[in-house]
């Protein structure tokens, strides 16, 4: 059984046991790149999920991802592989990924990278002052709902990490969304209202603690909801 997994630092497990996001942090996992650090992806929600669900871990899940990449990279993953189950964790809806020279970037309202390509700097600019947020919300639940007519076949479920969906144009998810208009069941409130403190008072990312009780909520909502026994 393969369970498919993408996302953003919360499902890459960042900073979990150690103070990296991307592998290429350390210097011991340089030629990983963007890669989750093993360490963190080791004790993340995801993998402890697969050992619930008796399953192989696939991760695509990447840092500072947008809901643009997720998208794309989980459809280039399914040209490849069918899997079993499929959880996703959408990130933040301000962010973007814009192509350049035939490489991706991952933009988000952090600010300007130090390595971005000179073209993105005024584009930046312009784009962080224009961020229709509602809009933002509008154009992510038809991507992403477009993404659940494609998975028809291939059980999935979807959560928000951070913030929810807005309510003005509800859809019935049935089973395989988590509450995606109610801030209460993201993944950074949820674990919060559970009691749960970040890495540092800093980051918005949890230890290992956090993603053991995350992956056994998920775990419940699985079995009983949308795998048939």
């Amino acid at each position: 059984m393969i369970l498919y997994v993408n996302g953003d630092s919360h499902s890459a497990g960042a900073e979990a046991v150690n103070s990296f996001a991307f592998a290429n942090d350390d210097p011991q996992y340089k030629h990983l790149g963007r890669l989750p650090h093993p360490d963190n992806l080791f004790v993340s929600y995801g993998n402890i999920l697969a050992q619930n669900l008796s399953a192989e871990l696939h991760c695509d899940a990447e840092s500072a991802s947008s809901n643009d990449r997720i998208i794309r990279t989980t459809r280039q993953y399914l040209q490849n592989y069918k899997p079993d189950f499929i959880v996703i964790g959408w990130s933040t809806w301000e962010r973007e990924e814009w192509l350049h020279e035939n490489q991706y970037w991952q933009i988000n309202a952090g600010g300007i990278g130090h390595d971005w390509p000179e073209i993105f700097q005024n584009k930046y600019k312009t784009w962080i002052n224009d961020i229709d947020l509602k809009q933002k919300k509008k154009q992510a639940q038809e991507k992403i709902y477009e993404l659940h007519t494609e998975l028809a076949d291939i059980p999935h479920l979807f959560f928000n990490s951070y913030s929810p969906l807005d309510n003005d144009n509800e859809i019935n998810w049935k089973n395989n969304y988590l509450s995606p208009y109610d801030i209460n069941h993201t993944f950074f409130n949820w674990l919060n209202n559970q009691g749960f403190k970040t890495v540092n008072p800093k980051s918005y990312h949890f230890g290992p603690d956090a993603h053991q009780i995350w992956s056994k909520h998920l775990t419940k909502i699985i079995k009983e909801s949308i795998m048939v026994k």
